[in-house]
């Protein structure tokens, strides 16, 4: 099977042939946010990670306190089940979920969506870790991997996608977390890291591995 990095790098070029127009619209906006130092603010490693109560997809409210006192934690902030670099990304974690509970760790993903009907029967769903739902990106923004959606972004979803996350997401449709993953241990410090701004690009899962592995 190919690793994820493969994966999304075979989706982004599938893109540039089918809609080069809007994918090099893309790459001019990371190009811009890197050059502003989007994510700049996200958690640094060696800090306390701020505490939340989300919903899980059952809308059953789940703290962060409760989750850290079964062991470390993996968060990753993910932009939606719509998103297709999501679900690469999600199933490639299913794939290695094992090795994350075998090294005593848990793993938590969390969107603006809402635990609606829509989110309970998503394939990201179905899978065994925890899913939870951040509206309007609030604990996307105490992490610091909110952002602002540009309105070129925005646009594509709305027209060529048919996607309206302000009802998706019941809520502020602008603004979605930067695909980001932490790992915390029990004490809810930041032990590794990673963001981009570009959310094509993802953390790879073995890259995870290992570090819980030094983290045990």
């Amino acid at each position: 099977m190919k690793n994820l990095r493969a994966q999304t790098d075979a989706k982004i070029a599938a893109g540039r042939k089918n809609n080069p127009d809007f994918m090099q619209g893309v790459d001019a906006i990371i190009t811009k946010a890197k050059a502003f130092e989007e994510g700049k603010n996200a958690l640094k490693v060696g800090e306390k990670a701020p505490s939340f109560e989300l919903p899980n997809a059952e809308g059953k409210l789940i703290s962060l306190d409760s989750l850290l006192e079964e062991g470390p934690l993996v968060i990753t902030f993910y932009r939606g089940d719509w998103c297709p670099y999501c679900n690469l990304q999600l199933r490639a974690l299913q794939a290695k979920l094992n090795e994350i509970k075998d090294l005593g760790a848990n793993l938590v993903a969390i969107s603006p969506q809402v635990p609606d009907g829509s989110l309970t029967k998503s394939e990201i769903s179905e899978m065994d870790f925890i899913v939870m739902s951040d509206q309007n990106a609030k604990i996307a923004s105490k992490y610091g991997v909110a952002w602002e959606v540009p309105e070129f972004m925005a646009e594509h979803m709305r027209v060529d996608r048919n996607l309206d996350l302000d009802k998706i997401n019941n809520g502020n449709a602008s603004v979605l977390p930067i695909p980001a993953t932490f790992i915390l241990n029990r004490k809810g410090i930041v032990t590794w890291n990673y963001v981009n701004v570009d959310y094509r690009t993802r953390s790879e899962p073995d890259e995870i591995i290992e570090a819980l592995k030094k983290l045990s």
